[in-house]
């Protein structure tokens, strides 16, 4: 079984070096729009985003995590944010923050582009929000580094359907 949708889901691997390469804010766009296209519960939509690409800010954001490198090497950011104003169930709100960034990585993907998700940064989510002059009511769910990959031979595994699946009745 092959389809367009399920090839990228395969192929898509956490991209974390970059070439110097620019991407355009066309693609940016497009990739923040399949992040709007998840599902949400009430479809109440409470994702937020930030399109960070100015090197200063970027820098900032880099000393609010370990993975500093990753973040100053791409060439765009995207912090992921959920509305508190806007969300009407904790659970079923993160899940659907949890979706729309994996639209963001699919898209990415789906562009010929390399993204990696990155959540270590949320232990420092209010130092981010003051850098980006956002207010407490936008809850920090990750930051997606985005660029044109330098390389594509990064290696995954997964365990076999038969060690997950509880039952099948």
């Amino acid at each position: 079984m092959t389809s367009p949708v399920l090839e990228a889901i395969y192929r898509r691997r956490s991209i974390r070096e970059f070439t110097e390469r620019e991407v355009t804010g066309e693609q940016l766009h497009e990739i923040v729009r399949a992040g709007i296209w998840a599902p949400s519960g009430l479809n109440n939509q409470p994702w937020r985003f930030a399109i960070i690409r100015d090197r200063g800010v970027k820098e900032q954001v880099a000393e609010q995590t370990h993975y500093g490198h990753i973040v100053r090497n791409a060439d765009a950011l995207i912090a992921v944010y959920l509305s508190k104003e806007d969300m009407y169930d904790t659970v079923k709100d993160v899940q659907s923050a949890g979706a729309c960034i994996q639209n963001i990585l699919l898209a990415a993907e789906a562009l010929d582009l390399g993204a990696v998700w990155l959540g270590q940064i949320l232990k420092n989510k209010a130092e981010v929000n003051r850098i980006l002059e956002l207010s407490d009511n936008f809850d920090l769910m990750a930051v997606v580094a985005l660029g044109h990959p330098a390389h594509r031979n990064q290696k995954s595994k997964r365990k076999d359907i038969t060690e997950l699946l509880l039952k099948e009745i």
